[in-house]
């Protein structure tokens, strides 16, 4: 009689902050199932990733990343390292140079059960198909952002209204109302092309030759945008998030970082603050960062500004605090971690919010779909945080409340026996059980 092989998964993350630490959040939560777990990646990201791995049995292997990439600075492995995100394409489109190696790492492993890959690798689909694996894609994005984003491609809403700002409703969601500025391009063109566009189809096409998709939120989260997704756009999206709360226990130093201590003075003192961040990777003029700060000066409010190293310098300094977003702080944790305003973000900031008892205004504004996101606490009935009034913030009513039942949603999700925890389970059996009925028959 033969033996049946562990059940094995390999996990591919694109080459992104944003991107990688819910990927390895989610290996963490495979590796505890006792599944053999993979990640693949390339040198100049290895490091990062075997040093947040070192407690853990997971394999890393490397995989020979493109150079002389035309359109791309040499020696540059992560979007982070781009000097503007107008070489995104050109560098996305060098990773499919890396479909060999690859191909050639997973036929030498043993048995693969399944390819997550992030949805950005749409080229690891063929991949799969060749060798007979069921590959699922990752998405950062909440189902809301994935769910309007597909609409605005495929029904155009935005077709009827005569400015950018004029506001209109989503077909099948009618109480959603939004504008044609809450989208960046491809997703607010009526009539999209180019390369960034064809990026978008392709992956696209490739998501729904897919065996569905793991998204990092909740079911209880958005449950109406997860339902319309699954129902009516597909592929299948599995909610097993929020994955932050996968990471291991932070190590507690005597000493806190300066800027937790202020914000533990402002926590007694009762006063809220104001966070403010701009994500990793947006790009901002001087001119454009001075004038925020101007505003935040005027405004006379507490207030926590999380900024790149290179757009730190010369930054006028009052009350707020500023970090540099890639500091290593005092107790050797990353500032980009809590600092990356994508929905990875959003999706932690209520729990821990929780624990620390504070409150913490946020108002965003970034690149790709981040707009989009920034309006699913609205949505959802989170609502903003408050609004000025007389030189301080005016709390919205059930507006902390509707915080600390959030967080609690999402560890009771994460929790043994949670939604998102039964979740990942039932895609596990699945994923196998569509692993042997690829298999063929022995003779």
């Amino acid at each position: 009689m033969g033996t049946v092989s562990p059940r094995h998964f390999v996990l591919f993350p694109f080459m992104s902050q944003g991107h990688t630490i819910p990927i390895l959040n989610l290996a963490r939560l495979l590796h505890r199932r006792l599944l053999s777990v993979t990640v693949l990646t390339t040198p100049a990201n290895s490091p990062s990733i075997r040093s947040s791995l070192l407690d853990t049995t997971i394999s890393v292997v490397d995989l020979p990343f493109p150079v002389n990439i035309p359109g791309v600075p040499p020696g540059i492995e992560s979007t982070d390292k781009l000097p503007s995100m107008s070489f995104f394409v050109p560098f996305v489109t060098a990773t499919k140079l890396i479909q060999p190696h690859f191909e050639q790492v997973i036929a030498s492993l043993p048995t693969v059960h399944c390819i997550i890959s992030d949805g950005f690798l749409g080229w690891t689909q063929q991949s799969a198909d060749k060798l007979g694996i069921p590959r699922v894609l990752f998405y950062g994005m909440s189902n809301y952002a994935m769910t309007l984003s597909s609409i605005m491609l495929r029904e155009k809403p935005h077709a009827m209204v005569s400015s950018v700002d004029e506001v209109f409703s989503v077909p099948g969601l009618p109480w959603v109302n939004l504008t044609t500025n809450d989208f960046e391009p491809p997703f607010s063109e009526l009539e999209p092309k180019g390369a960034h566009f064809d990026f978008v189809a392709e992956t696209g096409a490739a998501a729904f030759k897919s065996h569905g998709m793991l998204v990092n939120s909740f079911y209880d989260l958005e449950p109406r945008f997860n339902d319309y997704w699954n129902q009516k756009i597909g592929p299948r999206a599995w909610c097993v998030g929020p994955l932050c709360l996968a990471e291991p226990p932070r190590v507690q130093t005597l000493q806190k970082p300066t800027w937790v201590q202020w914000l533990d003075e402002k926590l007694a003192q009762g006063k809220s603050v104001l966070y403010v961040a701009f994500g990793s990777q947006a790009e901002m003029a001087p001119e454009q960062l001075h004038e925020i700060a101007m505003g935040l000066e005027r405004s006379e409010v507490a207030f926590l500004w999380v900024l790149r190293s290179k757009g730190a310098t010369g930054t006028p300094e009052r009350e707020g605090v500023y970090e540099s977003l890639w500091v290593e702080l005092s107790d050797g944790e990353c500032v980009c971690e809590c600092a990356h305003l994508g929905f990875a973000s959003n999706g932690r900031a209520a729990p821990e919010c929780e624990d620390g008892g504070g409150r913490v205004g946020h108002r965003t504004k970034n690149s790709g779909q981040q707009r989009l996101r920034a309006r699913v606490c609205g949505v959802q009935g989170c609502g903003e945080d408050g609004k000025r009034v007389d030189g301080e913030w005016e709390e919205r009513e059930g507006g902390e409340e509707k915080v600390k039942e959030v967080g609690e949603a999402a560890r009771a999700a994460m929790g043994d026996g949670g939604p998102s925890s039964r979740t990942l389970d039932l895609f596990i059996d699945e994923v196998c059980n569509k692993k042997l009925n690829l298999l063929p028959s022995p003779a």
